[in-house]
């Protein structure tokens, strides 16, 4: 089983490999955003922020324009719900920003790259979750894009808004808002207890959260992007956020933290949504217009993309006929309409070309070995190099190119449990090595 983000929280200090991973960050954050791109083997690279992956159609349309006129193309849906553009060409930067600016995506120029906010993709759409977070998504991006202490935070900070259904549990968020009842549920993630505070005040209470990470970080003189790597006590930690909160007036009770969670939206109909999932996140040109072509026709009018590089397409108000040519249209396109598919399952980083760092293809390996991955009863990931770019958190397959060829093949269980480990000279072995190792 899968363990809870909140569940495997601890109190203690962190381990001295997590302090030495905090004095690396001594270098700064290099995360890129749409004002300061990456430099790839493939050209520049561009992350734009989408606050719970959600798009209207205009703002749909101008990311695709911006991929075409001054990329490859392509659109590459990130572990976060985010948009990469990559293959830009030299001196694009104003040209990008500008468009983006000019649909909304581009709100505050300074909050740029800390505008990282995951939230439920189903939620309003399939009548699962304790309340819509739609409300909460858009205060917390106003709040954020207000404050000026959140220019602080490195590109690499998450919230996550959670609908109450536990979808977001595992992402491994900073500052995760859960919906309970009435109330919401706002948690650090280095501590087991969460605050319980009235639902019109989470998004204040998550901003308030992430602004009290900032001060323990100044206070220690820690450069640090993430709440997890703070070497501090726990009760340091916890004071700050509660000393936040009652300054602000935010009422709060602390409890013990939710550790239920529940799966990824699967690919089909799922209550008034269409969900699409896209192999290694890579949807062409033709693909994002078929999308957004498909959303232009339903009375929302919006895109949802998902954490798990997916695409949801709200259909509410549809009838059966509209919505079945909808998902047909989506298959055609070659998206993953279909439940059983192995695709959600197998996610890679870039890989060759278009990273330096990478010793292998890993996505055309990825998908020649598609078949035995669907036997696989943990998901798979693909990296090029000991970085492990966007590789997910929890139970999974890890497998790792090799500097002199093949992969590192590593089944990484439960917590608790020990990591087993073998290496693949031809990823053709991976059917085989698969077997052996799971049960």
């Amino acid at each position: 089983m899968m363990v809870g983000m909140l569940a495997a929280m601890s109190t203690a200090l962190p381990s001295a490999s997590s302090q030495a991973t905090v004095a690396a960050r001594d270098r700064g954050d290099a995360c890129p955003g749409t004002l300061r791109l990456h430099a790839a083997d493939d050209g520049a690279l561009a992350r734009v922020r989408i606050p719970g992956g959600v798009l209207d159609v205009v703002q749909a349309e101008a990311l695709a324009d911006a991929a075409r006129r001054l990329g490859d193309g392509d659109l590459h849906l990130t572990s976060r719900g985010n948009v990469q553009l990559r293959g830009l060409r030299d001196g694009c930067g104003a040209e990008l920003a500008g468009l983006l600016d000019g649909a909304g995506l581009l709100p505050s120029p300074a909050h740029e790259r800390v505008r990282n906010v995951v939230a439920s993709p189903l939620s309003g759409l399939d009548g699962r979750g304790v309340r819509d977070v739609r409300a909460w998504l858009s205060d917390l991006d106003a709040a954020l894009c207000a404050s000026g202490p959140a220019r602080e935070l490195s590109g690499r900070f998450l919230f996550a808004l959670d609908d109450g259904r536990g979808d977001l549990t595992g992402l491994g968020a900073d500052v995760a808002v859960r919906a309970a009842d009435d109330d919401a549920l706002v948690a650090l993630s280095s501590l087991d207890e969460v605050w319980r505070v009235a639902a019109h005040d989470a998004p204040r209470a998550a901003l308030l959260a992430a602004e009290a990470f900032l001060d323990v970080a100044r206070e220690a003189g820690a450069r640090v992007w993430r709440v997890a790597e703070l070497a501090v006590p726990a009760r340091v930690l916890r004071r700050a956020a509660e000393r936040r909160l009652s300054d602000a007036g935010v009422g709060h009770t602390r409890e013990p933290a939710v550790t239920d969670r529940a799966d990824a939206p699967s690919p089909g109909l799922t209550g008034d949504a269409l969900c699409a999932h896209v192999p290694l996140g890579r949807l062409t040109g033709p693909q994002w217009r078929e999308l957004t072509g498909v959303a232009a026709r339903t009375p929302d009018a919006e895109l949802r993309l998902t954490p798990w590089r997916g695409v949801v397409v709200p259909v509410r108000g549809l009838d059966a006929a509209d919505t079945a040519d909808a998902l047909a249209r989506l298959t055609a396109a070659g998206l993953v309409t279909d439940a059983g598919s192995p695709w959600p399952r197998v996610g890679a980083c870039i890989g060759r070309p278009g990273c330096a760092k990478a010793h292998a293809d890993v996505r055309a390996d990825a998908a020649g070995t598609l078949s035995a991955a669907g036997r696989s009863p943990l998901p798979l990931y693909w990296s090029g190099c000991e970085r492990r770019c966007g590789h997910p958190r929890g139970e999974r397959v890890d497998l790792v190119a090799l500097p002199e060829g093949g992969y590192r093949l590593t089944v990484a269980g439960p917590p608790d449990g020990p990591a087993r480990t073998t290496v693949l000279t031809d990823p053709s072995q991976l059917a085989a090595a698969l077997a052996a190792m799971t049960p």
